[in-house]
């Protein structure tokens, strides 16, 4: 069965302070290029663990689940039951067929704290119940903002993929990236977003996701890596000025196109992860999808022949606008994966 699915441009923003460079890093920063994407690419990420999205009441709708009970909460991540380990959906299903209504130790991540709970299976209709919805993985589509020919890095999205029904951060265990065929365009309208509906069902990975943050995602491009000689000078966050840019993005097959937009707005400092207003100019965007959809987070924005930043979030009640985050923000949440990845 086809995978046709997509990443929202997310309606609220995220954002990290950055931190100061030094002389060397900055003469470094200022040297550095890369070459600006657009295209869409399918995403697939898997929690080390399961994540809590959500509890249900006890039958009656009068008393708590067994899991809240326990102090368990949407957002948290499960990595032990008892004396099992629990890496995925299949690990905890064999863990709870080993429940007898005893008491078990459930170990839980929630944000950087582990802590260890004790739950009591309701044991009522003869099988261990819990009262609790997880997930283990997410798929989607969105776009890519960056590769770096320097390090064979890349950088998308622009914003953090969340969990829907938490809104917490997905805590990445491992993810794959996927080259996608745009099939359809959701045209947005006023209160409505639209989408991008993509097909990367038939692909193999073509990179790895290494880093879920704030400012987007980051990871290796293993195949089908961009001519280095199509790298352009990066901007600082104090270069952006008002006025005409390009949106680089994939609305259609796999083809990237360039479309005029304007800044309208530049944000200075910690913004909540807003760099700079846009507003769609181009007719033919407009036309065909309405303004800004739901997966072209990430595309690219590209001003005066530098990249300046990305695509990010699309204003429900008038998705001719949105938002975009500095590339500046974004490669300095990738900072420890070039290190890393350098050594």
């Amino acid at each position: 069965m086809k995978r046709k699915k997509r990443l929202g441009a997310a309606v609220v923003a995220f954002a990290l302070a950055l931190t100061a460079l030094t002389p060397g890093a900055e003469a470094a920063k200022k040297e550095k290029k890369l070459v600006p994407m657009g295209n869409a690419v399918g995403i697939q990420m898997f929690t080390n663990g399961v994540l809590v999205v959500g509890l249900s009441a006890a039958e009656n709708g009068s008393a708590p689940s067994p899991a809240a009970t326990a102090g368990i909460l949407p957002g948290d991540l499960i990595t032990k039951m008892g004396g099992d380990k629990i890496s995925s959906a299949a690990d905890f299903r064999e863990a709870v067929a080993k429940l007898t209504g005893e008491p078990v130790k459930v170990t839980i991540q929630r944000q950087e704290q582990k802590k260890e709970l004790t739950l009591t299976p309701d044991m009522k209709s003869g099988a261990p119940e819990l009262g609790i919805w997880l997930r283990d993985n997410v798929a989607g589509i969105g776009t890519m903002t960056y590769y770096d020919p320097q390090t064979g890095l890349y950088g998308g999205l622009g914003h953090s993929i969340n969990d829907a029904e938490s809104g917490v951060i997905i805590p990445l265990g491992r993810g794959d990236l996927f080259r996608a065929i745009i099939v359809d365009v959701k045209k947005s309208a006023p209160g409505a977003p639209g989408e991008l509906c993509g097909d990367f069902a038939a692909q193999s990975p073509c990179g790895s996701i290494l880093k879920n943050t704030r400012c987007g995602i980051f990871g290796t491009l293993k195949t089908n890596q961009p001519d280095a000689k199509k790298a352009i000078p990066i901007a600082d966050e104090d270069e952006i000025k008002l006025g005409k840019a390009t949106v680089r993005t994939n609305i259609s097959g796999s083809d990237t196109e360039e479309f005029e937009v304007e800044i309208t707005r530049v944000y200075h400092g910690d913004t909540d992860g807003r760099s700079l207003m846009l507003t769609v100019k181009d007719q033919n965007l407009l036309d065909r999808a309405g303004g800004i959809v739901q997966g072209m987070s990430g595309s690219p924005i590209i001003q005066d022949g530098k990249l300046i930043g990305a695509v990010t979030h699309v204003l429900v009640n008038d998705p001719t606008k949105g938002f975009g985050v500095s590339v500046e923000k974004m490669l300095a949440e990738s900072g420890d994966i070039e290190e890393e990845n350098a050594a």
